[in-house]
């Protein structure tokens, strides 16, 4: 697009829709950008028929008609705007703006203007109102004076405005000079057929291609998906939506991964409505092998001159694929095929879940579509970063078998796909990886090495924030400090082990309470000792063997090493557990103050570690590189010859 001018202002629809957003002309034509995304209207100089200028409340409105009758209606330009843009519009595209002027007298008489598809209503020469014939529905002669329209009512318009134009009404005397008649056929009667021969009035009645019985899943329902020259109509047993073909951004044909249905949705902008509820996509379920044979009821004329290139006589293919070609023939909107991403079944897609519902997540080449409830479009350019985050927090077999993706977009929204499998990872996080979105990994680092490991590895000597919250939550000993926790499980590995060296582990004075705990509760409920009492793990290996199961830990043995993040979390699980009790946990902790509960508090210290910088990190790692070299000595002179090991599991000799 070269360089032109740039005008914020707003897009007038045929029948009284406003929507803001940008409009650029430059020597190549006119473009226009909704605010926010969405909608495009894109304008070559050599199809626009004329422009004009107009004086409205507080602001100018241009108008610029096509040469196939649309005709658009831009409003919020300065007076200053009007010679600037008037000369360039002359030097580049060729044409003269015209100057029209608008009556704010109130006057209902007037003469009727028709220009192409456009009817004006002027009074003394300005202009009092305009309306498109393309949007008249039904027209009639009542009386000898009256004619009636009736509009289409289009379900988009609802979206953004209270009010829409359902019907108009014109009253024509016999005395009128401006459509003449006689006797047998009154001024009305002529003005009716001048209508009736601009208007989509025929078509409104017959489509020239009807689908029956069509799944859409969105507004649920089975309809017939009937397509008129100027709107689709969607006719179901409860509902019966009207869209114009305008509303329609754009197609996406989505194959359903391993089931035999495709996906095919019509995005709209403004979406359609329903009560209350607006619907931006419209999500249609199709048999992927059904194949059908569609003739179109359109005249030869119509197909070489106004859909030429667009549309054919005649269909033959599957079902998904005839829909698809006839609506971006009539609409003109363009189609999103899946992208490069396969999953590892080679679908195009990952079971997901959204808001407790289950679906398809479609990662495609700009964007993310969730289907088929509810649908949620993401586009690229909006995602701020993506996470990788562990299922659950209850350290469950199950849990371990999926992670959820957590979609935060730059208005701070948030979208987290839930229950996606395990062996999903790889493929989806290369995809988003390719496509240059930030990663925002599980340890909070500039890396995404944690997140793999996390997400493959069982390695627990990676300092992962979110792997100790998961061992919080499940009871694990590595950090368990709770004075109302209880064990009531035994340790079951022995201290000794070379494999846990590097193992993170508790503060020594909880390490400490759990093992009283334990012992006096072994004592308490009778557990039995095994049969060889007292000896040294060199001294039996046979019976240290049968014991091993019921081993409990050496009192002599040294302390394990803790991680950084196990010092950062004993210096601040007691500020964090004088947190309001009274407030939610996510109240507590947009105010710094997790609250009380146990889960609540590990969760919340690992959201600070994963945030933290490597800088405020250091102090605590530095505590743990000497706390690992301190058990390691340690170790080296437990093993060689220092206090008794006794690895009884209780009991009295």
């Amino acid at each position: 697009m070269t360089d032109g001018h740039l005008f914020n202002n707003i897009l007038l629809g045929g029948r009284g829709g406003t929507n803001p957003g940008q409009l650029k002309v430059h020597a190549g034509g006119i473009a226009w950008r909704k605010q926010g995304g969405g909608k495009i209207i894109d304008v070559d100089k050599a199809d626009i028929a004329r422009v004009t200028w107009m004086k409205v409340p507080r602001a100018y409105q241009l108008g610029v008609r096509l040469k196939d009758g649309l005709f658009y209606k831009f409003i919020g330009f300065r007076e200053q705007d009007v010679s600037n843009l008037t000369n360039y519009i002359q030097k580049n595209i060729g044409l003269t703006p015209e100057e029209k002027q608008l009556s704010v007298t109130g006057h209902n008489w007037g003469e009727i203007d028709i220009n192409g598809n456009m009817l004006t209503f002027l009074v003394g020469s300005k202009q009092a109102f305009e309306v498109s014939l393309a949007d008249v529905a039904q027209t009639q002669l009542q009386g000898k004076t009256d004619v009636y329209m009736e509009f289409h009512v289009d379900d988009t318009t609802g979206a953004t405005e209270k009010d829409s134009l359902m019907d108009l009404s014109f009253h024509i005397p016999t005395s009128n000079t401006q459509f003449v008649g006689d006797e047998n056929r009154p001024p009305a009667q002529v003005f009716l057929d001048k209508i009736v021969s601009l208007a989509d009035v025929g078509s409104s009645e017959e489509p020239f291609l009807t689908f029956e019985g069509i799944a859409i899943l969105t507004p649920r329902g089975r309809h017939s998906v009937e397509l008129h020259l100027s709107f689709m109509r969607l006719q179901g047993l409860a509902n019966d939506f009207k869209i114009q073909y305008a509303s329609i951004v754009r197609l996406f044909l989505l194959p359903k991964s391993n089931q035999p249905h495709t996906f095919v949705v019509i995005t709209l902008d403004p979406p359609i409505r329903k009560g209350q509820t607006l619907y931006p996509h419209i999500v249609i379920q199709f048999e992927t092998e059904y194949v059908v044979e569609k003739d179109l009821l359109l005249s030869e004329e119509l197909l070489s001159t106004r859909f030429k290139d667009r549309l054919e006589p005649s269909y033959k293919g599957l079902i998904h694929e005839v829909f698809i070609k006839t609506l971006r023939g009539i609409s003109g909107a363009k189609v999103t095929r899946p992208g490069s991403f396969r999953s590892c079944q080679d679908g195009y897609a990952v079971k997901s879940s959204l808001k407790a519902e289950d679906g398809l997540l479609y990662p495609l080449e700009k964007g993310f579509f969730f289907l088929p409830k509810p649908p949620t479009l993401i586009l690229h350019d909006e995602i701020d970063f993506v996470e990788f985050e562990r299922h659950g927090a209850g350290g469950s077999s199950v849990s371990s078998h999926y992670f959820d993706l957590l979609v935060k977009l730059k208005n701070d929204q948030e979208h987290l796909f839930r229950n996606i499998q395990r062996n999903e990872y790889h493929n989806l996080f290369e995809f988003i990886k390719a496509k240059g979105m930030k990663i925002l990994n599980l340890g909070g680092s500039q890396t995404t090495n944690g997140v793999a490991a996390a997400l493959h590895d069982d390695d627990d000597d990676a300092v992962d924030p979110h792997l100790e919250r998961i061992k919080n939550a499940a009871g694990d000993e590595s950090d368990e400090e709770d004075e109302d926790f209880v064990v009531e499980k035994d340790d079951g590995g022995s201290p000794t082990d070379d494999s846990g060296e590097e193992e993170s582990d508790a503060s020594e004075s909880g390490e400490e309470k759990k093992s009283s705990i334990k012992d006096s509760k072994k004592e308490a409920t009778g557990v039995k000792a095994p049969s060889a009492k007292g000896k040294s793990r060199d001294g039996d290996e046979e019976g240290s063997k049968k014991r091993k199961p019921k081993r409990k830990k050496d009192p002599n043995a040294p302390k394990r090493a803790m991680s950084g993040f196990m010092f950062f979390s004993n210096a601040e699980r007691e500020n964090l557990k004088k947190g309001n009790p009274g407030m939610s946990f996510t109240d507590n902790l947009k105010k710094g103050n997790p609250g009380m509960s146990f889960t609540d508090v590990g969760r919340a210290l690992g959201e600070r570690w994963k945030k933290m910088t490597a800088e405020e990190k250091e102090p605590y790692e530095s505590m743990a590189r000497a706390d690992t070299k301190r058990y390691r000595e340690a170790m080296a002179d437990y093993k060689s010859g220092g206090p008794s090991t006794n690895m009884d599991s209780g009991g009295s000799e």
